[in-house]
């Protein structure tokens, strides 16, 4: 959970007369957000989060389903070369979209 805006400026106020130590320990704050708010200060101009950017995922089922069904005994490693993805992120693609690999009988 993050800081309201209201204390992240009173924080600041409160840093422009004292070290940055003395106000870590006066309102029980890491070093590293005091100095985290400054620089965001200094860019942004507010003290307000950044807006996360998020992405859909990458691997859509047809594609992947095609891809497993064109090269059967292909590695994770393989696959995520030709998705320009990580291992992981195949690994993850193949258990949600409940596909397999061929395995040798």
């Amino acid at each position: 959970m993050s800081y309201s805006v209201d204390l992240r400026k009173k924080v600041l106020k409160y840093r422009t007369a004292h070290t940055l130590k003395k106000t870590s320990e006066t309102f029980d704050i890491s070093v590293s957000a005091i100095r985290d708010w400054e620089k965001l200060q200094k860019e942004q101009g507010n003290l307000e989060l950044k807006e996360l950017k998020r992405t859909g995922r990458k691997i859509k089922k047809a594609e992947l389903k095609a891809d497993v069904e064109k090269y059967p005994e292909d590695f994770n490693w393989e696959r995520a070369k030709r998705f320009n993805c990580t291992e992981e992120a195949i690994r993850q693609a193949m258990k949600r979209h409940n596909l397999t690999r061929k395995k040798r009988q």
